[in-house]
């Protein structure tokens, strides 16, 4: 994760009526307004910095497709089949704690010449990939070449794209309020409560695969694990107080 903040700071005299100026490209601006419709001057300050934040989410789920195919003279002998082969696979499925909600189950039966063929899928979402390793190899070991075990689907969960969005934007505005801090301290003022926080920008684009190298060249190419990276880039005004002023 790569945070960047740029400030540009200028601080006028106190004899100044009002001072307002914008620094689009340092992501700055600084305002100081005297009030004197009492005949006390009373000057205001405010900085404005610019913070950005980046941050990288991989994919937390994977989905798994099983599947499996048989061919009998009737259709109760098919039937029987192939829910013997289903109740194996969701059993297994259930004994490394998947719930039901992540599990669904599609058949279709049809008939060709002389004898009825079955087809059934069942669709597993894991949230462990560790788990679903381990459903594969029981499945393969178990029902051998009955089964077809497909090639594991990742994917990021609502939730997980949620999560980085947030991450970066807080991030950007971590980033932002130290940066500040550090501005008002090398001017001389000590920094006072947030004015604005404004969200000016957010990305996200997917991360090019950068784990081809070493790799054997005959071998079969492992399930990508896709990552996202969100940036975010907000603009954050304080307050400024003059450290040598004295309290009342």
């Amino acid at each position: 994760m790569e945070n960047q903040s740029r400030v540009f700071a200028e601080i006028l005299p106190a004899a100044a009526r009002e001072f307002a100026v914008k620094e689009k490209e340092h992501g700055f601006e600084m305002r100081a307004v005297n009030n004197q419709n009492t005949g006390n001057v009373n000057q205001a300050r405010e900085v404005q910095v610019t913070g950005t934040a980046e941050v990288c989410c991989s994919a937390d789920r994977v989905s798994l497709r099983v599947s499996v195919a048989n061919s009998k003279e009737s259709v109760n002998e098919v039937t029987n089949s192939i829910t013997r082969r289903l109740e194996y696979i969701l059993q297994s499925v259930r004994q490394h704690g998947v719930s039901e909600r992540d599990t669904s189950v599609r058949r279709f039966l049809h008939r060709e010449a002389d004898q009825y063929h079955m087809e059934a899928e069942v669709k597993v979402t894991f949230s462990d990939f560790d788990k679903m390793e381990r459903v594969c190899s029981v499945l393969l070991e178990k029902l051998d070449k009955s089964v077809c075990v497909g090639t594991p689907h990742f994917f990021h969960s609502a939730e997980s794209l949620s999560q980085m969005r947030r991450r970066a934007c807080v991030s950007a505005v971590e980033n932002a309020q130290q940066k500040a801090c550090e501005v008002s301290q090398l001017l001389g003022q000590t920094l006072g409560p947030p004015l604005q926080v404004r969200e000016e920008e957010t990305r996200e684009w997917r991360s090019e695969d950068e784990e081809d190298g070493g790799k054997c060249q005959d071998s079969a190419p492992l399930p990508h694990i896709p990552n996202i990276r969100a940036s975010s880039r907000v603009s954050v005004s304080f307050s400024l107080r003059d450290r040598s002023r004295k309290k009342l």
